[in-house]
């Protein structure tokens, strides 16, 4: 069995290393070239995941064709702004029955398109898969217990990316709500950065509690919207992924946020953190997608309007903090 892997950041990485070990024929490509010189010399992935000895076995390939040729499963781990391209580059090599399993988090701005319906798009006769939940690359290349969630439409298909990728480290549950799980993925990458904005800002434990939760709120009032089920968001995609990035010392999102509450123009603390932060974008396509169908997300609002330049945080937070009286439960 072959696993083929478009994107070698952190996450693209430790998923290579975790199926090498499981004794599975792996192959990964990126973009960039110097990248992938650069591993194929020192089976270490210095710029995204440092420190970890990549498997001497994975194959570093040439193109995006080579990569993907007679592989079972193509994960797609580049990240969310470039999915769809990533995926139709791969899609000439990849066989009839490949399945996808795509690992990246997002919203695509312009179309405000979740990945999977992207993937419906440009491969609509390929099985889908979305693999997600509160995993951070580092711990994952570390041997760290994971537990994450598989959803696809297709009962057998969440099974097989269950049977294939689960080890006694990595452990998986399946489910069908792919809306749900997308973006649970998706949407707790804007709560990150909203918990780093108010660290930044010097605000405690009672603050960032009303952020989360509140927060898990308004992903599942759009996900209910949108046809997904509001308990998967109460679920290892949802509340598990939102709380460890929201409080890791790994969460690129949150490295993020805290610098811009600190005051550092947005701009500025994404060159800091040095690799993709996908709240960035996200938050502005969660936005424009929340106003268009009418949903109320006041929280995922204020963060875009921050990030985004518009407003600084202490405006944003006075402005959340003096909304109109609410009942805390919204109808279902």
């Amino acid at each position: 069995m072959k696993i083929g892997i478009i994107g070698a950041g952190s996450w693209g990485t430790a998923l290579s290393n975790l199926l090498a070990g499981s004794g599975l024929r792996v192959s990964i490509w990126d973009v960039d070239k110097e990248l992938l010189k650069s591993i194929s010399l020192t089976h270490e992935n210095n710029k995204y995941l440092p420190g970890r000895r990549i498997h001497e076995s994975i194959e570093i390939a040439e193109t995006s064709y080579d990569c993907v040729k007679d592989a079972d499963f193509v994960v797609t781990a580049a990240p969310s702004q470039h999915f769809r391209s990533a995926l139709s580059s791969a899609l000439p090599g990849m066989k009839d029955d490949a399945i996808i399993v795509n690992v990246a988090k997002g919203i695509e701005i312009g179309s405000l398109k979740t990945l999977s319906a992207i993937s419906s798009e440009v491969a609509p006769k390929h099985k889908y898969a979305v693999l997600s939940g509160p995993s951070h690359a580092e711990e994952v290349a570390d041997g760290m217990p994971t537990t994450v969630t598989a959803a696809s439409a297709d009962p057998e298909t969440a099974e097989a990316v269950q049977d294939v990728f689960m080890t006694d480290r990595f452990r998986i549950y399946t489910q069908s709500d792919i809306i749900g799980v997308e973006l649970g993925g998706a949407l707790k990458n804007i709560i990150a950065l909203g918990a780093g904005i108010v660290v930044g800002m010097g605000y405690g434990d009672n603050t960032n509690a009303a952020l989360m939760t509140r927060g898990i709120t308004e992903m599942a009032r759009l996900g209910q919207h949108m046809g997904a089920n509001p308990e998967t968001f109460y679920g290892l995609s949802g509340i598990g992924d939102l709380i460890v990035t929201c409080t890791s010392i790994h969460s690129r999102n949150r490295k993020c946020g805290i610098m811009i509450g600190q005051g550092v123009e947005p701009d500025v603390a994404i060159a800091r953190v040095g690799m993709i932060v996908e709240g960035i974008p996200t938050a502005e396509a969660a936005k424009e997608l929340a106003d268009k169908l009418g949903v109320e997300m006041p929280i995922t609002e204020a963060i875009s309007r921050v990030v985004s330049g518009e407003v600084p945080p202490d405006v944003a937070m006075a402005a959340l903090m003096t909304r109109d009286k609410k009942h805390e439960h919204w109808k279902r």
